[in-house]
């Protein structure tokens, strides 16, 4: 186990060398002059454009701009924020928290009423409550989520008044329900469907029929032998969506006035911040490549069979 941990982490450092260069390259070799645009339409003094970009290190070839931000980042330093002069560390470390509060929300929700869901309906195929859930996630998957969220916000909020409609700078649990619910509901479909798919599969596995014939209790042959081998495509997707999560959603947190991660990013993408923007790809990469290699060695938990060399 600790060989393939250790060969793993080294595989990571590609794939975190190529993901962030691409994005650097992306957000300082395409776009226009993020200095200049800071003026916007008044006019700039090109010596003051200059000595800012040069302490900016914006004044470099770009691949040399690429090495030293990574060094930078093995640090600890994103990087300055050019708008706010702040370092870019700081104004992640503002955001992230209340999306990390709103990914914990959904994902909560997402876990147990999507597999909640799909055992329920995986346990009787083609019945009624089977179609009904099929039908429902089709829906969900269907529906854009900028349509989700304005439904929600209009039915719960404006009209019942049952939750506010949007959210302040320090949110509560109340506050957070409504957006995690949208944020989770095309996953929510997802993992619904993966886990009813996969249980309606092993029901007719050998040994499932084994375990009935041995006169094993039926919340034993559910909850040890079927459910344990049919999370596993569960996981390897739920390993996957925590990166998206955590990396904020754009419209939910725009519907609902949520100061978070993907706020930060549109605020970013509108100034043409490329540091900042980077500086928080950078940390969704991170998480990505870390919840890639949990889910992995959550294989031979749900599976005794799966070892690694």
């Amino acid at each position: 186990m600790g060989r393939y941990v250790a060969r793993r982490l080294l595989q990571m450092i590609p794939v975190f060398i190529g993901s962030t260069l691409l994005i650097f390259l992306m957000m300082f070799a395409l776009p226009g002059d993020p200095v200049r645009a800071l003026a916007g339409e008044q006019a700039v003094d090109q010596a003051q454009i200059a000595a800012l970009k040069a302490e900016l290190g914006l004044d470099r070839p770009i691949l040399v701009q690429y090495v030293s931000y990574i060094g930078n980042v093995f640090q600890g330093d994103f990087g300055t924020q050019i708008a706010s002069q702040r370092p870019i560390s700081e104004v992640i470390l503002d955001a992230y928290p209340i999306t990390i509060q709103l990914a914990l929300f959904a994902f909560t929700f997402i876990v147990v009423a999507g597999i909640l869901l799909g055992l329920v309906a995986g346990l009787k195929p083609n019945s009624v409550r089977d179609r009904g859930l099929l039908g429902l996630t089709l829906l969900l998957i269907a529906v854009p989520s900028f349509v989700t969220g304005y439904m929600a916000q209009f039915v719960f909020s404006f009209k019942l008044g049952l939750v506010p409609p949007n959210v302040g700078l320090e949110p509560t649990w109340n506050e957070l329900l409504m957006p995690a619910m949208v944020l989770a509901s095309l996953s929510l479909a997802y993992v619904a469907r993966l886990t009813r798919t996969s249980i309606a599969e092993n029901l007719r596995a050998d040994y499932m029929r084994t375990a009935t014939a041995k006169g094993l209790p039926k919340r034993r042959i559910i909850g040890v032998h079927l459910m344990r081998n049919s999370l596993i495509p569960v996981v390897t997707f739920l390993g996957t969506d925590i990166g998206s999560l955590m990396g904020g959603a754009i419209v939910t947190e725009g519907i609902f006035n949520i100061k978070g991660v993907g706020g930060l990013i549109y605020d970013a993408l509108g100034r043409r911040e490329g540091a900042t923007v980077v500086g928080v790809v950078t940390i969704i990469v991170i998480v990505y490549l870390l919840a890639s290699l949990i889910v992995d060695l959550l294989y031979a938990v749900l599976d005794p069979r799966i070892r690694y060399a």
